[in-house]
């Protein structure tokens, strides 16, 4: 598993396969349960050696290679209620049709440390997932949706919650569902989607 996570070679040919982790941008966003998506860029990107840094498609990108595939990541900078604008723009340019892009999400209906991986399936209540079936037109989108727990009392504000940050303990839990993610995208881009639900849902 080590020698798959060394560095590789400058990608060659155009973008076939876009993951894309689903957030807010701003200091104020950084690392709250609603930017899940964007921790899992983060990790798949310090994994592969992949600065996501360029200001393109409305969003934060970067290229590289994953399972011999020419792979874009990206992080939207629209919001994450419009997050589709950024996905489609990237999906357009390069002819990308929703089976070659995956999507990652937080779940509050799933505990902290918890994945769940798709095929497609609709938005979930999701207002992301929600924006980009709306302007891509499709919901076959593969995804992994991570667990950012369930509000702690029917009460709380749900736009708190997900905006609030995770404890010390959840840290942890979060750390190895996203070192998990980072596999399951590796055998989602190799169309080993089966295989990556059996494992990591």
């Amino acid at each position: 598993m080590l020698d798959f996570w060394k560095k590789k070679p400058a990608p060659s040919g155009p973008v076939s396969f876009l993951i894309a982790g689903l957030g807010n941008p701003g200091k104020q966003y950084e690392n709250t349960r609603h930017n899940a998506g964007f921790l899992g860029v983060d990790a798949l990107s310090e994994k592969l050696g992949i600065k996501v840094n360029r200001l393109r498609f409305q969003g934060l990108c970067g290229e590289g290679m994953l399972e011999g595939k020419h792979v874009l990541l990206l992080k939207p900078s629209t919001f994450m209620n419009e997050s589709g604008r950024s996905v489609k723009a990237a999906m357009d340019f390069y002819k990308l049709p929703p089976s070659q892009v995956l999507i990652l999400f937080d779940d509050i209906n799933l505990p902290v440390g918890k994945l769940r991986i798709r095929r497609k399936g609709s938005d979930g209540g999701h207002n992301g997932m929600k924006n980009i079936i709306y302007l891509s037109g499709s919901d076959q989108f593969p995804r992994i949706k991570l667990g950012i727990g369930e509000k702690p009392h029917p009460d709380y504000n749900l736009a708190d919650w997900v905006l609030s940050r995770f404890t010390r303990e959840e840290g942890e839990r979060l750390s190895q569902a996203l070192g998990d993610a980072c596999e399951a995208a590796k055998l989602i881009a190799a169309g080993r989607t089966d295989e990556a639900m059996n494992l990591y849902n």
